[in-house]
């Protein structure tokens, strides 16, 4: 038994069980990011072996701590854990190393997961692809000479390549759910509020990203879900949140689907996505949906215009303390923070406005449909050397991201959105589609997917090749 392969449902029950043991969990693991971390990058300020040996042979010789017991996890590089250098992808905290965790480190901790190091991610998370000056990029298993996306990027190849059985996230503007349909694995964008940030700075404004778990299937994201959820008495916006596991394959039969497409051809997007997109759209058919095409329900500059108003105003928060050290930035970092500090108050009231609109029509929507479908993605992964694309289709993109503008109307207004696989296209790469509801859906979406996951089993498969 390959236990580097296996679900995260079956290791942690075995794990729970002692049908293996921590110490045999680690040394696969390690033993797995020995032989093909190399090639791709992933696994970065990963422990020294002798402490993470010990650490399992302690989980061995003493009780079960919690639903996670004795399982290896790295940690995105944007979270801070205890005793392990924390770079957020730069140069200016690259020797950096806290002495205490984060919330969702704290939280996969005491439930007793083993926290072998960290996944590499872009500097600061900004952009969707996975490169910094500290660690290098990180790149796509399916062809190394391609991006893995990010900001999950490390994350993603991670799960793919069996380095990691599960794996959190963090997703401003699809930084889980572009990668995972990159690497061909799952990510959950949870509805906002679940899963809290840590409760330093302003609690209040910022209501665009959010922490969420990756893995190889729906089953798998729930346990790391309940894991990471629930409410903090220092947060004011942090949400209740009932249990999502065990996820259940959901009965399809007469589930309402909408299918938006490029909506309207305002997502310009390469030839081949929509495609593989729809034929996923044919498995929730002969499980019994009911799929039909929906019509732009917003105007898309429109929403364009709310994001990267409220994008900027929450990036330049963030970089804020900074400021004095802007050249020390990458050049995406300071237009956010010269953006975000030219803002004026009522440039970011009428953005709210625009997204309060939004959040009203999507309301009417999820009255007409169960969940909706985006391509995870207007682009197949591009060349790593590339910081990111210039042009789709022959339009030009006039901003960093802009390419990723079909992230826009689910991270807007904070919905739950599960990112599937969706298959290859004749590259070989993968792709993915988004599939989403209203807040507080998160576990009928997991459900779905579960079905879907049933019928393709897209992570445990390969391209076909020429």
């Amino acid at each position: 038994m390959d236990l580097t392969r296996i679900s995260a449902a079956e290791l942690v029950k075995q794990l729970a069980t002692r049908q293996v043991s921590a110490t045999d969990v680690m040394r696969a693991t390690l033993d797995r990011i020995a032989k093909v971390n190399g090639d791709v990058n992933a696994i970065v300020a990963l422990r020294e072996e002798s402490a993470l040996v010990a650490e399992a042979q302690n989980c061995d010789s003493g009780p079960i701590t919690g639903p996670l017991h004795g399982l290896p996890i790295a940690v995105k590089d944007l979270v801070n854990v205890a005793g392990v250098v924390s770079s957020h992808g730069s140069p200016l905290f690259k020797d950096v190393v806290p002495d205490s965790d984060d919330l969702i480190a704290t939280r996969m901790r005491d439930a007793g997961a083993i926290l072998i190091g960290k996944t590499n991610t872009p500097e600061f998370g900004l952009g969707s692809h996975t490169f910094n000056p500290v660690y290098g990029a990180t790149r796509n298993p399916y062809d190394a000479d391609h991006t893995c996306g990010g900001s999950s990027g490390g994350a993603a190849v991670a799960l793919a390549t069996g380095m990691v059985v599960l794996a959190d996230g963090s997703d401003m503007m699809g930084s889980l759910r572009n990668p995972a349909a990159w690497n061909n694995v799952y990510g959950f964008r949870p509805s906002w509020g679940r899963v809290p940030s840590d409760p330093v700075g302003d609690s209040f404004l910022h209501q665009l990203s959010t922490l969420g778990p990756m893995a190889r299937g729906p089953e798998d994201l729930g346990i790391l879900l309940d894991v990471i959820s629930g409410p903090d008495p220092r947060l004011p916006l942090a949400s209740d949140s009932v249990p999502v596991s065990p996820v259940e394959i959901a009965d399809m039969q007469g589930l309402r689907i909408g299918w938006l497409g490029d909506w309207g051809g305002a997502f310009p997007t390469e030839p081949g996505i929509l495609d593989l997109c729809n034929d996923a759209l044919t498995v929730f058919e002969s499980l019994g949906a009911d799929v039909q095409k929906v019509d732009p329900p917003f105007d898309a500059e429109q929403l364009w215009t709310s994001w990267i108003t409220l994008r900027s105003f929450s990036v330049a928060a963030g970089l804020e303390p900074l400021a004095s050290q802007r050249d020390h930035l990458k050049d995406t970092a300071q237009w956010e923070l010269d953006r975000g500090l030219a803002m004026r108050a009522m440039e970011v009231q009428h953005a709210s406005v625009i997204r309060s609109d939004w959040f009203r029509r999507a309301a009417y929507l999820f009255k007409q449909f169960d969940a909706l479908v985006l391509p995870s993605a207007q682009v197949w992964p591009f060349g790593v050397e590339i910081p990111y694309p210039t042009s789709i289709a022959g339009r030009t993109m006039d901003t960093y991201h802009r390419w990723m503008h079909v992230t826009v109307p689910v991270s807007l207004i904070g919905l739950p959105c599960l990112a599937a696989p969706a298959g290859f296209g004749p590259n070989g790469l993968p792709m993915g589609f988004q599939l989403f509801g209203p807040r507080g859906a998160d576990h009928k979406l997991l459900s779905v997917g579960a079905a879907y996951h049933a019928e393709t089993n897209w992570p445990n498969k390969r391209p076909a090749r020429p």
